[in-house]
């Protein structure tokens, strides 16, 4: 069982088990959170495609650390003009692990009932 998840603007792929490294949240170490916003749902059997989201699915989590990303290094030079710039950056993560993919199934609705058709009225003779 999976979900695609959009978090933060980001998609990621949300499976039972798993961690997953998303954007940083603001929730402390230990913190449960719940994702809504399920674009695709696979029990296995089905899969249900969401127009955007799927109605009903979803995701949650528990925070298990904060963290920075490794370097990422920026380099920049123009030739024979002397200019050269160096620059690094680390992205900060938030490390969640997934604990539950639900989908609530829908109430059923009972079916209206019929109403009888009204008779139709007689004609009336012009004479």
């Amino acid at each position: 069982m999976y979900a695609i998840v959009n978090i933060l603007g980001k998609q990621f792929k949300a499976v039972e088990g798993r961690k997953l490294r998303i954007p940083k949240l603001e929730q402390e170490a230990g913190a449960k959170v719940t994702f809504d916003e399920v674009l695709l749902f696979n029990d296995g059997k089905a899969t249900k495609i969401g127009s955007p989201t799927v109605a009903k699915a979803t995701v949650t989590g528990t925070v298990i650390e904060h963290g920075r990303e490794r370097k990422v290094l920026i380099y920049k030079k123009k030739r024979r003009k002397g200019y050269q710039r160096k620059n690094g950056h680390r992205q900060h993560f938030t490390e969640v692990e997934i604990n539950k993919i639900q989908l609530k199934a829908a109430a059923k609705k009972k079916a209206p009932a019929k109403k009888a058709e009204p008779k139709p009225a007689k004609e009336k003779k012009e004479a």
